[in-house]
C-alpha cells in the first residue's frame, strides 16, 4: 500500500484522484488546499489530515519523515495550472514521486528544469493522459499504426464544452494562470492526436480569445482542424435541444470516431499504470506542452483557405468588458 498526500483536494478534478487512490489500494495520508470545502475527503479518506496553509502541510510532511519516519510515496497535483511546476519540486524535495494532473506544465522550459530536478532526486514525475487509456482511441491507433505509414489522415476535431459567467472570476479565465482555452480543455487532445499521429509539422491559429480556440495541426500522418469553446452558444442547434451542454466529435476521413463514453475510471487505470511502473512521464507530454505554449504565443492567422467551419460561429465579448 502507497502513502498519498493530495494538493488541491478542494479542487474540480480531485474527487477522480481520491477516487484512484482508493481504488488501487493506496491510502492517502494528507490534504491541502486553501479552500475548505472538501467533505468529498469524508467519502474515500475520512481519517486524512487536511490543511489549508502551504507551511503546515509542509511541516506536516516534513515531520512524518524526519520525526515518525513515516513516507509520502506520491503527491498527487490538482492545483490550477501556474501552480504545477512549484507543487512538482515540492514533491521531488520530500523525496516523493508526483502525479501531476494536465497540462503538466505551461512552458517548455518547465519540462527541461523539472527533469534536472527529477535527476537529482531519483524520483519521477507523470502526468495523467487519460485519453491514452480510452478504448476508443487504443483502437484508432491500433488502426493507424498498422495502416500505411506514408498515408495523412484529415480530421475535424470539435469540442464544445459549456462554462457560465464563475470561469471567468476563476484562476481559468487569467490566461497567465491557466494558459487559456487551448490550454484548459485542449491539452489532452494535442496529447492524443500527436501519440497516434507523430510529430508536428505545423502549428496555425486561426483563433484564441477569452471563449474558444481554433486552428490547423499539421502531423507526421494528420492533418487536424480543431475548435475548442466554453461557450454555450457554440453548440449545435440540436445539441441545445436535448438539454445537452458538452459536444465532442472527432471525424477522420470523414467518419465519425465514436468516444463519447468510456471516461468513468480512466483516472483510475493511469494510476495503476503509475503504480505499475509504466505511468506517461516528462518527456511524454513534451509535445502538447510545446503545442499549447506555441499556440498561446502565436499570431493570429487570417480566415482565408482552409479553416474550421465553426470559425465563422458569431463572435462574443467577455462578459466582464461588455
Amino acid at each position: 500500500m502507497k502513502n498519498f498526500a493530495l494538493i488541491g483536494a478542494a479542487g474540480f478534478v480531485a474527487p477522480r484522484h481520491l477516487k484512484a487512490i482508493k481504488d488501487t489500494g493506496s491510502h492517502l495520508v494528507t490534504g491541502l488546499d486553501k479552500f475548505d470545502s472538501v467533505g468529498i475527503l469524508d467519502s474515500y479518506f475520512p481519517k486524512a489530515s487536511f490543511f489549508t496553509e502551504f507551511e503546515r502541510f509542509e511541516r506536516y510532511v516534513s515531520k512524518l519523515k524526519y520525526d515518525n519516519n513515516y513516507k509520502i510515496d506520491y503527491v498527487s497535483i490538482c492545483t490550477p495550472n501556474h501552480l504545477h511546476d512549484s507543487n512538482i519540486r515540492f514533491a521531488l524535495q520530500q523525496d516523493a514521486h508526483a502525479i501531476c494532473e494536465k497540462p503538466l506544465v505551461l512552458n517548455p522550459w518547465n519540462i527541461e528544469n523539472l527533469s534536472k530536478i527529477e535527476q537529482e532526486s531519483g524520483k519521477q514525475v507523470f502526468t495523467i493522459l487519460q485519453l491514452r487509456h480510452h478504448p476508443s482511441i487504443l483502437a484508432l491507433k491500433h488502426k493507424i499504426d498498422q495502416g500505411p505509414k506514408d498515408k495523412v489522415y484529415d480530421i475535424d476535431l470539435t469540442y464544445l464544452t459549456s462554462r457560465g459567467n464563475w470561469y471567468y472570476t476563476s484562476w481559468k479565465g487569467d490566461v497567465s494562470k491557466s494558459g487559456g482555452v487551448a490550454s484548459n480543455i485542449g491539452v489532452h487532445f494535442y496529447d492524443m492526436l500527436s501519440w497516434i499521429f507523430g510529430d508536428v509539422k505545423a502549428n496555425t491559429v486561426h483563433l484564441h480569445n477569452h471563449d474558444r480556440a481554433a486552428g490547423i495541426l499539421e502531423f507526421k500522418q494528420a492533418r487536424v482542424r480543431w475548435f475548442l469553446s466554453i461557450n454555450a452558444q457554440t453548440l449545435p442547434e440540436y445539441i441545445k435541444a436535448k438539454g445537452q451542454t458538452t459536444y465532442r466529435s472527432i471525424k477522420m476521413d470523414g467518419e465519425e470516431i465514436e468516444f463519447s463514453d468510456g471516461f468513468k475510471d480512466l483516472h483510475t487505470e493511469s494510476y495503476q499504470h503509475i503504480l505499475d511502473g509504466n505511468g506517461y512521464g516528462l518527456k511524454d507530454a513534451q509535445t502538447s506542452i510545446q503545442i499549447i505554449h506555441d499556440i498561446r504565443t502565436a499570431e493570429l492567422e487570417p480566415l482565408r483557405g482552409d479553416y474550421h467551419p465553426f470559425c465563422k460561429l458569431p463572435q462574443s465579448a467577455h462578459p466582464f468588458e461588455v
